[in-house]
């Protein structure tokens, strides 16, 4: 009888400690917090801010103001806004910084693409203004649109998306 208790007690205390229930614990913000993510960089915000006044300005190859505006002058001109020096060109650019994984881009950071049909070279480049779970928007200057928002979701950009890279 002893025997069997003890089994029974070794069992019971063997079979309890794990729990397969994971707990999930949910903090209030203060009035007093920032909206921001701390793992964003405190940069970035001013950056897609300067980006974002280009919006609707039409594209110049080789542009980097208002009259006229290329992908990488947008990248260039906007990160010069806070002092951070970039490379001038898409190519340089997309071997600036850390590559990181597309699940894991945060506003500031760079996609680039590669538009040219059976291509996998990159040739375009955007700034995310947008990143939560799969849903990515970023800023960038088309040659058909000019400086405008644009979707990673959309099945152009999809489709085109080659690496993701963080400057800051």
């Amino acid at each position: 009888m002893r025997t069997l208790l003890l089994i029974c007690l070794i069992l019971f205390s063997l079979s309890s400690c794990k729990s397969t229930r994971r707990v999930k614990v949910v903090t209030k913000k203060s009035k007093t917090e920032k909206t921001t993510s701390t793992t964003e960089h405190p940069k970035a915000d001013n950056i897609v801010d300067y980006a974002m006044q280009f919006e609707g300005v039409k594209y110049k190859y080789g542009g980097t103001t208002k009259r006229g505006m290329d992908c990488s002058g947008l990248i260039q001109t906007s990160y010069k806004s806070e002092a951070v020096m970039l490379p001038r060109t898409t190519k340089d650019l997309s071997k600036t910084g850390d590559w990181i994984d597309l699940k894991e881009v945060k506003k500031g950071d760079l996609l680039f693409f590669a538009t040219k049909k059976n291509s996998r070279k990159v040739n375009h480049v955007g700034i995310v203004t947008y990143a939560n779970n799969d849903d990515v928007e970023f800023i960038h200057a088309s040659t058909s649109k000019g400086v405008m928002t644009s979707k990673l979701k959309q099945r152009y950009w999809y489709f085109a998306f080659v690496q993701a890279r963080r400057v800051l």
